[in-house]
């Protein structure tokens, strides 16, 4: 159902290199690339996640409340792409772990411009 999601950035050239290292931990690529706006994905025609700085030219800020899920396949996958963000300088929102017992395993982060993000997998309670 999600094309994409969008994060402002106040630095193009830094948030660019965070995501790039990030999502290369998920096999994820640009794909589209213009001078205030860079896309990336697994595949062109899956969802995205974008960053770009704000159409109104004002700076970009944090919504409160507001937070990006990216879904993996295993629990270790979420462990290291947690581990790779705090590594290139995000905050922890969060460590790696089990939620609940329905199967729900997250890590919560903020990225450099302060923008939430949750990096998930749902497995079998109990099966990793």
């Amino acid at each position: 159902m999600i094309g994409y999601v969008t994060l402002g950035t106040n630095d193009m050239e830094k948030s660019a290199a965070f995501y790039d290292a990030l999502l290369a931990e998920i096999g994820a690529r640009r794909f589209m690339e213009m001078e205030t706006f860079i896309a990336w994905a697994n595949d062109p025609s899956a969802a995205a996640l974008s960053i770009t700085k704000p159409f109104d030219g004002n700076a970009a800020t944090v919504g409160n409340g507001v937070m990006v899920a990216l879904t993996v396949d295993s629990n270790d996958k979420v462990d290291a792409v947690y581990a790779k963000a705090m590594e290139l300088g995000a905050a922890d929102e969060g460590a790696p772990g089990p939620r609940g017992d329905s199967g729900f395993y997250a890590g919560y982060f903020r990225d450099l411009d302060g923008n939430k993000l949750n990096i998930f997998c749902m497995t079998q309670a109990g099966s990793e």
